[in-house]
C-alpha cells in the first residue's frame, strides 16, 4: 500500500500549534511575554524585535542547510536562501556605506573570532579596552579565548575624566606594536573617534577592528560616529540598538579583506548558516532604513541623556559625567550598595538591569560597584523624557527602600502601572 502523507504516524503534529504539541514550552513562553509586558527592560544590550522580524526568524528557512555562500553552496535547493542572503547583504551595505558584508556569524562573538582568526596567529599581540573599563569578553579577557590565544595589551580610560585618552592610547600602541587594535565597547557611554583610532593603527602598522555592536542602530541613524569609513573591518551584533534578531555581521570597505574573512567564517569557524535568522536580519536592515527608525534612534539617545540627568539629580554619579549613546554606567557607591545587590532588588520590583564594574572599581573582584542601564527597549515601547524621569525616581526609591518589603511592593505596583501604559505585544 503506498504511503500517504496524511498517515498519522508519519505526519503527526506537522501543523499543530505549539500549545497542542508542547504545552509546557508554550506556558513558559507565555510567562516570558508577561514578564516583558510588566517589567521595565533597562539592559543596554537588549531590545524588543518587531513582529515582522520574529515572523522571519521563525520561518521555514530554519529547515535547510545552506553551507557556503550564494551561488557557491554545498547543498542543492538553495536558490531562495541565496536570494535572502544576497538581499540581507545588499541592505546592510547600503545602511552603513560598506563595500562588503558577511551576515552569517551566529553572534557578535563569532564575528570577532572570525576577524581575529583571519589576521592573528596564536601568541600575536592585540590591543583592546580592558573589560573593567568597558571592553567586552572577546576583547582580551583572560577567561575568554582571546585572552588564552593572544598576547593582550589593554588600554583604559583616564582616571580623572573617565574618557578615552587618545594620546595615551597612541603611546601604548607605540610601545606595544600590536598586530591588531580593537575599538568599540560594551560599557563606555561616549562617542568614539574612529578616525583617530585609524591614525593610531596606521602609525604602528596594525589592523583596526571596530566592534560597533552596541551603537549599531544609532550609527545606522547617524546619531553616532560611523566606523566603516575608518576601520579595516567592522563587527557587530544585529540585536541591541539595531533591534533585529540575535546574530552577528561583519563589514568592510576593502573587498580583499572581505574575501579573507569569508573563508574564516566558513569553513573556518562555522558550518551551516542560520538562514532563518539571516531572513530576520534582512527584515531588520529594511526597518533600519526607514525614517521611523531614525526618529526612534534619536529618541533612544535623548532618553538616555534624560535618564542620566534625572539620576544625577537623584544623587547617583554617572561615570564620565553623562552619555552620548544609549547606555550609561552608574556608580552606586553614594548609595552604599553593590551592583549585584542593586540588580537583585531592582529585579524584585520589575526593573531589569545588569551589574557592571566601573573604571578603577575599588570593590573586591566580582563585587562590582556599578550598574549599566540603557534605553533601547523602553524607547521601543514608546516612552520619552517624562517616563525617563519617572524611571529615575523609581530606581531611587528602590535603592532607598531595599529592606522595606511593603515599600518595594508599592514600587512594583508603580512599575506595573507605568508598563501598562506602554504595551508591547498583542496578548
Amino acid at each position: 500500500m503506498p504511503l500517504r502523507i496524511s498517515d498519522p504516524d508519519v505526519a503527526a503534529h506537522r501543523n499543530d500549534v505549539l500549545a497542542q504539541v508542547d504545552p509546557d514550552v508554550a506556558f513558559i513562553l507565555r510567562k516570558e511575554v508577561t514578564r516583558q509586558e510588566q517589567n521595565l527592560e533597562l539592559i543596554a544590550s537588549e531590545n524588543i524585535t518587531s513582529r515582522a522580524v520574529r515572523e522571519a526568524a521563525g520561518s521555514v528557512m530554519t529547515d535547510k542547510y545552506a553551507e557556503g555562500y550564494p551561488g557557491r553552496r554545498y547543498y542543492g535547493g538553495c536558490e531562495h536562501y541565496d536570494e535572502i542572503e544576497n538581499l540581507a547583504r545588499e541592505r546592510v551595505k547600503a545602511l552603513y556605506g560598506a563595500a562588503w558584508a558577511n551576515v552569517q556569524p551566529h553572534a557578535g562573538a563569532q564575528a570577532n573570532m572570525a576577524v581575529y582568526f583571519t589576521f592573528l596567529q596564536p601568541g600575536d599581540r592585540m590591543m583592546a579596552m580592558d573589560l573593567n573599563h568597558g571592553g567586552h569578553l572577546t576583547h582580551g579577557s583572560p577567561v575568554n579565548f582571546t585572552g588564552k590565544f593572544y598576547d593582550i595589551v589593554a588600554y583604559g580610560v583616564d582616571r580623572d575624566s573617565e574618557l578615552l585618552d587618545y594620546d595615551s592610547i597612541q603611546k601604548l600602541a607605540d610601545d606595544a606594536k600590536p598586530k591588531l587594535i580593537v575599538c568599540g565597547f560594551t560599557a563606555y557611554s561616549r562617542n568614539i573617534d574612529f578616525e583617530r583610532f585609524r591614525q593610531i593603527a596606521d602609525s604602528v602598522g596594525a589592523i583596526l577592528m571596530a566592534d560597533m555592536a552596541h551603537p549599531a542602530g544609532l550609527i545606522a541613524a547617524e546619531e553616532f560616529n560611523n566606523p566603516v569609513p575608518h576601520a579595516h573591518v567592522v563587527t557587530s551584533t544585529t540585536h541591541k540598538t539595531l533591534r533585529g534578531p540575535r546574530g552577528g555581521m561583519i563589514l568592510s570597505n576593502d573587498e580583499e579583506i572581505g574575501k579573507k574573512v569569508n573563508k574564516t567564517v566558513f569553513p573556518g569557524v562555522q558550518g551551516g548558516p542560520l538562514m532563518h535568522l539571516i531572513a530576520g536580519k534582512a527584515v531588520c536592515f529594511h526597518e533600519a532604513a526607514q525614517p521611523a527608525f531614525k526618529k526612534y534612534q534619536k529618541q533612544v539617545r535623548i532618553n538616555a541623556e534624560a535618564l542620566a540627568v534625572a539620576l544625577t539629580g537623584e544623587g547617583f554619579r554617572i561615570v564620565s559625567g553623562g552619555t552620548d549613546s544609549q547606555l550609561m554606567l552608574i556608580d552606586l557607591r553614594p548609595f552604599q550598595i553593590t551592583g549585584k545587590e542593586a540588580q537583585l532588588v531592582l529585579d524584585s520590583v520589575g526593573i531589569t538591569t545588569n551589574r557592571n564594574t566601573i573604571p578603577f572599581d575599588p570593590e573586591k573582584p566580582f563585587v562590582t560597584s556599578g550598574l549599566r542601564l540603557g534605553t533601547p527597549a523602553v524607547t521601543t515601547r514608546g516612552m520619552k523624557e517624562p517616563e525617563m524621569r519617572e524611571i529615575a525616581s523609581l530606581i531611587t526609591d528602590t535603592m532607598r527602600n531595599c529592606e522595606d518589603e511593603s515599600g518595594l511592593a508599592a514600587i512594583q505596583e508603580q512599575v506595573r502601572a507605568l508598563t501598562q501604559r506602554f504595551p508591547i505585544h498583542e496578548i
